[in-house]
């Protein structure tokens, strides 16, 4: 039987915080990209939190088991979120932070697909299916809705780095669904964390290396940007984030990362005065409202029926 529960104030609150947080990390890859690529600072940072996840585990006294039969999801989850930085760190390159947080952030939706297939507890309704229309609409238009004349950027390469971003969701919300449904959803979110950034670190750090960005000029740009990857990003928030998972329905939780998109174009515009497009703009309200329809069913079904949130 599922025992994860409704959203109550608490995950509201930690929620608000984690959007803001993922609403900044895309702004802090692309700042500091003249100085270190965006695949290298993902890479350290998934170096520098797996050792301060093991660290924690340490004085916890907790040990890495690899004889619980979480191993083998643990490296699924570990390649997924390697697929899904690789994404991020590929298309940064080509595209702008504010695109990337918008196509990042569709992965609820993907994640709700998934777990439609798989969980009794977590089917999708009518209006849901309509939310996932809506999110697929906004897609097209923010895709193929620009100008041919962008402000900045050939045209197809926006394109390609939108596209990658996209498969970014693709593969996070494909992360989200082999944790809630596999042993790791029954392991701690210290460990399955663990799993996810010692495959990414090595991973990336292998793609870095034979893509050639591995050029790093230790400015106070790159290292602040490599530190609150490292430490806010994947550690904190990420533990953040798993802990939620395995105490609130997954769907539900993804009504309140709506929020990370509009963060994340706003400290695009606000701090890399990056310029958007009216098409860009009615698509990403699409998006975010389908993922809100898709994610938020039931919170939303609460409110107006009355009852009680």
């Amino acid at each position: 039987m599922d025992t994860h529960k409704a959203i109550d104030g608490l995950a509201m609150g930690l929620m608000l915080l984690l959007c803001i947080i993922w609403g900044l990390q895309q702004v802090a890859l692309k700042a500091a990209a003249p100085d270190v690529a965006p695949l290298m600072q993902l890479a350290l940072r998934s170096g520098i939190s797996a050792a301060l996840v093991g660290l924690l585990m340490f004085l916890r006294g907790e040990r890495m088991s690899l004889g619980d039969g979480t191993w083998r999801p643990g490296l699924v989850v570990g390649v997924l979120f390697s697929l899904e930085f690789l994404f991020v760190g590929q298309g940064l390159r080509h595209t702008s932070a504010s695109h990337m947080a918008v196509f990042l952030y569709t992965a609820p939706a993907f994640a709700a697909l998934g777990l439609h297939w798989r969980l009794p507890v977590e089917r999708l309704q009518r209006f849901q299916w309509f939310g996932i229309l809506l999110a697929f609409m906004g897609i097209v238009i923010a895709f193929f809705g620009r100008s041919q004349q962008p402000a900045a950027g050939a045209p197809a390469a926006i394109l390609w780095g939108d596209f990658l971003g996209l498969m970014a969701g693709v593969s996070w919300g494909a992360t989200t669904v082999v944790l809630r449904c596999s042993s790791l959803a029954r392991t701690s979110a210290t460990q399955a964390l663990l799993y996810q950034l010692v495959t990414a670190f090595v991973l990336l750090l292998a793609a870095a290396v034979g893509l050639g960005e591995t050029a790093f000029t230790p400015t106070p740009l790159a290292w602040g940007s490599i530190l609150f990857q490292a430490v806010v990003v994947s550690f904190a928030s990420y533990l953040t984030w798993l802990w939620l998972l395995r105490k609130y329905l997954a769907s539900r939780l993804g009504v309140f990362s709506f929020m990370t998109p509009f963060f994340g174009i706003g400290f695009g515009v606000w701090l890399l005065h990056e310029p958007l497009e009216a098409s860009f703009l009615v698509g990403a309200v699409l998006v975010i409202a389908g993922i809100v329809l898709v994610s938020g069913y039931g919170w939303l079904k609460q409110v107006f029926d009355g009852g009680k949130v």
